[in-house]
């Protein structure tokens, strides 16, 4: 139905996203994203913001909430400047992390986390339950998925002892808050550079005791961060250069996505 209503108004829904919709109007373009019941209008010039406004709400009744400061839990600034800090400082305390000493690192690279830190007695798992462990790291994924690409290894690797924690994976989990303790302030930046599409690639070779590599990569936009993603390789490479290839594969798949939606 919203495909039908927004066809009606001239509006062409990108094949690369189907949440996306675009108008041309002259030399103008209005680009609507929808989620779930959230949209977001973005225009090349602001007199057609009115007019959109009015035709759409004699089809669905809209709430206008003006210039978008807020979206999903992620603040935004006119300037072009994402952050989370209400979220960041509202889980801190939600946790009760208030008096943890700000990091400058969101991991410890010295201290290994292995499944043979995690309790094997029923006393000490019985123990650890009562750690709101799952919690902690769903809320830091949130924010790692959001608008922090800097914490999305140390959450990856913390994320992975959810079945039975111990002690030093909780230590890993605090050690991201006191990281995120004193740089809850940081932003997404988008226009300080002038440079188009551009995407950085790496693998990390079997460091992990699970012996799976990790690729991670990210792209930015005009010097802003867009879309990154750190994850486990599903398979066991044998050799440094066999993990790069895997990781440039899928780095390589979302370069093409991404051409794809900034061509529509």
């Amino acid at each position: 139905m919203l495909c039908r209503a927004l066809a009606e108004l001239g509006f062409t829904r990108t094949e690369a996203d189907h949440g996306v919709f675009l108008k041309e109007i002259e030399d103008d373009i209005i680009i609507l994203a929808v989620h779930v019941d959230d949209c977001m209008i973005t225009v090349s010039s602001t007199k057609h913001i009115s007019n959109f406004k009015v035709k759409m709400n004699a089809k669905y009744k809209l709430t206008n909430l003006g210039p978008a400061h807020w979206l999903l839990g992620i603040k935004i600034t006119c300037n072009l400047l994402l952050s989370q800090e209400a979220y960041i400082e509202s889980i801190i305390t939600r946790f009760n992390f208030n008096d943890l000493k700000p990091s400058s690192i969101p991991i410890n690279p010295s201290a290994l986390l292995l499944k043979s830190q995690s309790p094997s007695k029923l006393e000490d798992i019985a123990k650890m339950k009562n750690v709101p462990y799952r919690e902690a790291v769903g809320s830091l994924m949130y924010v790692a998925m959001g608008t922090r690409p800097d914490i999305a290894f140390a959450t990856l690797t913390v994320a992975q002892f959810s079945d039975n924690l111990g002690w030093a994976h909780w230590e890993a989990v605090k050690q991201i808050f006191h990281y995120l303790l004193g740089t809850q302030k940081l932003e997404l930046v988008y226009g300080g550079e002038n440079r188009g599409l551009v995407g950085y690639v790496d693998a990390d070779g079997a460091s992990q005791e699970h012996r799976h590599a990790i690729s991670g990569y990210i792209f930015l936009v005009d010097g802003g961060a867009v879309l990154w993603s750190l994850k486990k390789q599903e398979l066991v490479t044998l050799s440094t250069t066999e993990a790069e290839y895997v990781a440039a594969t899928h780095a390589a798949k979302e370069a093409v996505w991404l051409c794809w939606l900034l061509s529509e």
